[in-house]
């Protein structure tokens, strides 16, 4: 995700390396740089050219300190502006309403029915709604179905009328259906098209004029650039939405749909999609998203999922067993299961300051714990408990039961005894056991 604007931006700033002050000159041949990353990264010419004009009169406003370089104070501004032109800061949607209803648009293929999903699992977990998945695209049966296989997986109920090809009174019978049930969240799937067409626009128009949405979201693809912003103003000239989704910016985008969309349709970003699992879904921070751009990191974030698997008795207990040196294999696939819950792999290394450009070329695999917890599943109850039972037949056993060498299974349980004995450390004198206090355990 952005990693080419990330890699021309720094290119960018490298020409004020070594300068002691900043000039009209430098900061010209800098921003022409940055002008043409934001432009490959498929950003609107005139939104580019004007970003780079207002970062110029702010960078040439400044009376730069002696404690900081002029490279530094021109990232500075631009992650402010970068910022700034993707909406400044986050808004949340509107579901104070009894049922609200949230009416879920865009073109076929954008991600609506898997993102109609996703907000319904969000919703419910973050904020206790009981919702109801509305099926409302009537043209594509794949869609219905995709949207009842969803609904089972996240154990949310989907209303469907099989047959009934007039979208209007499927929703009004929806929402007739939410109230009676006692659902206080409506999300409506609404059919799409390959391209904008009068049709479409005349139909989604009539679904909002019934459903009366109290939320409008407009679902894009945002690895088609400068065609979705296209696509967003379209809709919003008929719909007037209230907010904007990207998905698939876990694939290759370039970012100028994130960058791009705001300005021109001014709306704001309020999701983002980062991968095909349900719970793949981010409330949009224009400020952490500038952080990332820019290589910094999003910590935030990255401590806000670990948070979310975060149980604070089992933490507690995780503490106790490794302050008297009983953390077990079965303790350590069960913070091997925490992690893999907050997302992808890859994703997260991205989050941490400098991790995200080291691995950028690495193929981290989502199955990278998989050779692991093979092993440690092939251990019976007992080596699990206690891991100095295992000896040399017994890892022969393990690696023939978990498709492993040898070797694997003698580097992990080497590699577990340094970790217990590190964890053992740190929580060993009073300073250790302070330290540790505030730290995180894996899952945290």
């Amino acid at each position: 995700m952005f990693e080419n604007l990330s890699d021309k931006l720094e290119r960018s700033f490298k020409l004020l390396k070594g300068e002691g002050y900043i000039s009209e000159i430098n900061v010209a041949e800098t921003l022409k740089e940055v002008r043409r990353a934001l432009l490959d990264a498929d950003v609107n010419y005139k939104i580019a050219k004007s970003f780079t004009d207002t970062v110029k009169e702010k960078a040439m406003g400044q009376n730069v300190l002696a404690s900081v370089k002029p490279g530094e104070m021109l990232v500075k501004i631009v992650h402010d502006e970068l910022a700034e032109l993707m909406g400044g800061r986050m808004e949340e949607v509107d579901i104070k309403a009894n049922p609200a209803v949230i009416l879920v648009a865009g073109l076929q293929g954008s991600g609506k029915t898997t993102f109609s999903g996703k907000l319904a699992k969000y919703l419910r977990s973050k904020k206790g709604k009981n919702p109801l998945l509305v099926a409302g695209d009537v043209y594509r049966p794949a869609a219905i179905e995709q949207l009842k296989i969803l609904g089972d997986q996240i154990e949310v109920p989907v209303y469907t009328e099989e047959g009934n090809m007039q979208p209007v009174k499927i929703v009004k019978s929806a929402i007739k259906h939410a109230k009676q049930q006692g659902h206080n969240l409506v999300i409506i799937d609404t059919a799409g098209r390959l391209a904008v067409d009068e049709q479409m626009m005349n139909e989604i128009a009539s679904v909002k004029k019934a459903a009366d949405p109290h939320e409008i979201l407009f679902v894009v693809d945002s690895m088609t650039g400068q065609d979705a912003v296209n696509t967003a103003k379209a809709f919003n000239d008929r719909l007037d939405f209230d907010g904007v989704v990207l998905t698939k910016l876990d694939g290759d985008t370039r970012g100028g749909a994130a960058l791009s969309i705001r300005s021109v349709v001014d709306k704001p970003i309020k999701f983002i999609g980062t991968g095909e699992k349900l719970d793949a879904i981010d409330v949009f921070h224009p400020e952490r998203m500038a952080d990332r751009i820019l290589g910094m990191g999003d910590i935030v974030t990255l401590v806000e999922r670990a948070q979310e698997q975060f149980d604070e008795v089992e933490s507690r207990k995780l503490h106790k067993k490794i302050a008297k040196n009983q953390f077990n294999f079965d303790d350590f696939i069960s913070q091997i299961q925490q992690i893999k819950k907050m997302g992808n792999l890859k994703e997260l290394a991205s989050m941490i300051p400098g991790v995200g450009k080291a691995m950028k070329n690495l193929d981290i695999d989502d199955d990278a714990f998989k050779g692991i917890e093979a092993i440690i599943r092939s251990m019976t109850p007992e080596e699990r408990n206690n891991p100095s039972l295992i000896n040399g037949s017994r890892r022969k056993r393990i690696a023939d039961g978990s498709g492993t060498t040898i070797q694997e299974v003698n580097r992990l349980i080497k590699q577990f005894d340094e970790t217990r004995k590190m964890m053992k450390m740190m929580t060993g004198g009073k300073k250790g056991g302070k330290m540790m206090k505030g730290m995180p355990t894996i899952g945290r």
